[in-house]
């Protein structure tokens, strides 16, 4: 079925927002418009050598016109996330980048969530959401990242930090970032010993329940092929997909 343009639109902004978060936790990662354009990139640096690549999300915008503004406007590297509808093939999308100078990185699937029905997930495992300092100690560890600061842990962080446990291991985790009136899902995943045992979906269950519980109206997130096997199965539902060009030197 068509997915109508301003839920899309609306998806965009949530994944824009939650993106953000997750790659302001080294350094601050801001977004604003450019016309119609979102712009994801960092925030002033004292030493401009150390940005990192900025990104352009495009949908229905002529390809010519992202370009053009990209290269006038990028402070350094950039790459340019185009984004069709489920009703477009994508194959013209691919040829006019191309005929830019530009190389496909790769795809995601974006899908969203309305809250409405969300399934219950029996499973044995424990799933708990990190609150404590010894709890995202522990996560850090297992994840090999920087724990997450304790003023991160509080009822009015920016995102929340679900683990999944089978006794003392950690064997999955999933995060929900706050973006608005909905929410980013990002970083989902299960240990590979303990997967096909309906582990993504428990947790996914529970993260949704909250969202729903705390007033959102919808969970976003892009996926990689294999994980969009995984979504649906909770009520997730593939709107669009994510093309990652990469512009040509010069």
């Amino acid at each position: 079925m068509p997915q109508a343009p301003n839920e899309i639109e609306h998806a965009i902004e949530v994944f824009v927002r939650g993106f953000c978060v997750g790659k302001s936790v080294t350094h601050p990662y801001e977004h604003f418009r450019v016309g119609k354009l979102w712009v994801m990139r960092d925030a002033p640096r004292k030493n401009p050598k150390n940005y990192r690549k900025e990104e352009w999300i495009a949908y229905g915008i002529e390809p010519r016109d992202v370009d053009a503004a990209a290269r006038k406007q990028t402070r350094g590297r950039f790459f340019v996330c185009a984004i069709r509808g489920m009703d477009d093939t994508g194959d013209e999308l691919r040829s006019a980048y191309k005929a830019l100078g530009y190389r496909l990185l790769g795809t995601e699937p974006l899908f969203v969530h309305r809250l409405k029905k969300i399934p219950r997930v029996k499973n044995s495992i424990t799933i708990e959401q990190v609150k404590t300092p010894e709890m995202a100690e522990r996560f850090g560890k297992a994840t090999r990242s920087r724990p997450i600061p304790a003023k991160q842990l509080t009822k009015d962080a920016p995102f929340r930090q679900y683990v999944a446990l089978e006794g003392s291991q950690l064997i999955g985790w999933v995060r929900s970032v706050n973006a608005g009136d909905s929410t980013w899902c990002s970083n989902m995943y299960v240990r590979p010993s303990h997967r096909r045992r309906g582990i993504g979906s428990a947790f996914l269950a529970r993260m949704l329940r909250d969202d729903r519980a705390r007033g959102y109206k919808k969970s976003v997130l892009l996926s990689s092929h294999t994980g969009a096997l995984v979504y649906p199965r909770v009520g997730y539902e593939q709107i669009g997909m994510l093309y990652i060009f990469a512009p040509r030197r010069g």
